[in-house]
């Protein structure tokens, strides 16, 4: 392998980085070649605000597009048909990526472990997809994968999860990251790379009270920075997080459970309603079959005969809790059988209920929108008054607002796939609360997560395009991807809901078209699902 690469600029992912998880890392002495971006006068670095939701599947698509979910058509990890659903893919993502820009520019690029870019487009470059792609992905060039395994050893899109130390298996992905950037960026010869980390979110979902499984996963993730700015010597390193990470000190609010109060929610036990969807942690797609389209089996049909005479799981969850039982037999009970029993959303009589917890919201069933729609057009804005009106008001039961902000999509979302948005947009305080699509007997209860996202990430960077006296200014996750365009003095599109930041020059703007609809029909990789429920993101 050569020195170096001719890359003007890197750009360094670190999935859920913030000044709470860093500044422990940085007093140690952990992690030294990331201190220095934070502590080098010739560097300029900040907090990085997120985008609402600041969740994975949907804030790295607004990194790498710079446009926020209603121009790039991705809020969650989910994608809606009616009722159906799937795992999004990159084909859901309606915008052109940073690589995609900078290919028309006549430059290249690698790009590795980018979550939400499976399966690939045709750009100058390599790509190895991230997050939401199965673990045997289709990558950019055909064959890319196998000649990367050729010349590292394995390499795995997500930890082992069969060893059972965690820091091995997490510092051991984060290795195959470094290694194969270096490999690609030998071969390509690239002016821009993206080379992100996912492992130091994952970790804290999994195990965030493993100090040492954390701090070997960022000492690796250190570790491989280092050895990659020596071996390809990018002349600009931006480094960035998609979110921040931090513990839940407030409640579990159940949202659902608050409308069906509202008389806007009605349930029915043991149908087809939600949350069909809600978790996928089921024998029957550990077996590769679809849950919007199987047959049930016979113990499901059982919970759902017992629901319906009033024996509902939440009821037997409510007794097995106060024995200390609950999560014994959880870790057996298939949740396909918990969610056949369970009491449930009834679409087609509701009038607004919260379809998926990472879309951070309300949806209105609104008539000629949604399958089952039963608000009128013209009572659209009476409801959603009414739901914003209400929201704003709940406190937990220690009289602390629940919301930091309660409001109309259109105040977030713009764009022509906005109308995939929520109608309500509900943010809760300092992120501290946990909202869940659930239904209980009570409204509020534990957080179900011990730790999740907080809305402000970081970034940091240095090179000769980067004036270190001018600041990040106050950053926005928009803002990333327009700064990159400008070290490679490629002008921003001006589409773009961020900006070059203050520490850049501005490249200027020009029109760039948005992308031909190439939406697949799926994901189509168990696997995947069962990962996304096992981490929380699916309940």
């Amino acid at each position: 392998m050569e020195d170096r690469s001719s890359l003007r600029t890197l750009l360094v992912g670190i999935d859920a980085a913030c000044e709470r998880v860093l500044e422990p890392l940085f007093d140690d002495g952990e992690v030294p070649t990331l201190e220095s971006f934070y502590e080098d006068e010739t560097a300029a670095s900040g907090p990085l605000e997120s985008q609402i939701p600041p969740w994975t599947a949907s804030a790295w698509p607004s990194m790498y597009t710079g446009k926020n979910p209603g121009k790039h058509g991705v809020y969650g990890f989910l994608s809606f048909d009616g009722y159906d659903w799937d795992v999004v893919n990159a084909t859901d993502v309606r915008e052109r990526a940073l690589w995609d820009l900078l290919s028309d520019r006549g430059y290249s690029s690698v790009v590795v472990n980018v979550p939400v870019t499976h399966p690939p487009r045709e750009f100058d470059g390599a790509l190895i997809p991230g997050y939401t792609a199965p673990e045997n992905p289709d990558c950019h060039p055909e064959g890319l994968l196998e000649d990367v395994r050729e010349e590292i050893g394995d390499y795995r899109v997500y930890p082992d999860e069969t060893i059972d130390d965690r820091a091995e298996s997490y510092s051991d992905c984060a290795r195959m990251r470094g290694e194969a950037f270096r490999y690609l960026a030998d071969r390509v010869d690239p002016e821009f790379g993206f080379l992100e980390f996912q492992v130091t979110d994952s970790i804290f979902h999994k195990e965030p009270d493993n100090e040492e499984a954390i701090r070997a996963t960022y000492r690796e993730v250190d570790r491989q920075l280092a050895e990659t700015i020596e071996v390809c010597d990018p002349d600009n390193v931006i480094l960035a997080s998609d979110h921040g990470m931090g513990p839940y000190d407030g409640r579990e609010f159940r949202i659902n459970e608050y409308l069906r109060a509202e008389g806007l929610v009605e349930t029915e036990r043991g149908g087809s309603g939600m949350p069909t969807w809600a978790t996928v942690r089921d024998d029957a797609l550990k077996a590769g079959t679809a849950s919007t389209d199987r047959e049930p089996g016979l113990g499901e049909r059982a919970m759902a005969t017992a629901a319906t005479l009033g024996l509902t799981s939440q009821r037997i969850g409510a007794v097995l809790e106060r024995f200390g039982l609950e999560e014994t037999v959880a870790n057996y009970a298939p949740t396909s059988v918990v969610n056949a029993g369970a009491t449930q959303v009834d679409f087609a009589s509701s009038r607004a209920f919260v379809r998926s917890r990472i879309e951070l919201g309300v949806r209105i069933n609104l008539e000629g929108r949604e399958p089952d729609g039963v608000v009128p057009q013209e009572e659209y804005e009476a409801v959603r008054t009414r739901i914003i009106d209400a929201l704003r008001s709940v406190e937990t039961p220690d009289g602390d607002p629940v919301f930091e902000a309660v409001r109309p999509r259109e105040e977030y979302f713009h764009g022509p796939e906005s109308e995939d948005a929520v109608d309500v947009v509900t943010v809760p305080a300092d992120f501290d609360h946990f909202l869940s699509a659930t239904l209980r007997d009570e409204q509020f209860g534990p957080p179900s997560e011990p730790w999740n996202h907080k809305l402000e990430g970081t970034i940091a960077a240095r090179g000769p395009d980067i004036d270190d006296d001018a600041g990040v200014g106050n950053a926005h996750l928009f803002d990333v991807a327009p700064t990159v365009l400008a070290t490679l003095g490629v002008p921003v599109d001006d589409r773009m809901d961020g900006q070059p930041l203050p520490c850049v020059d501005s490249p200027g703007v020009r029109s760039y078209p948005r992308l031909d609809d190439d939406r697949s029909t799926g994901t189509d990789d168990v696997a995947v699902e069962e990962r996304l429920a096992d981490l929380g993101y699916l309940e």
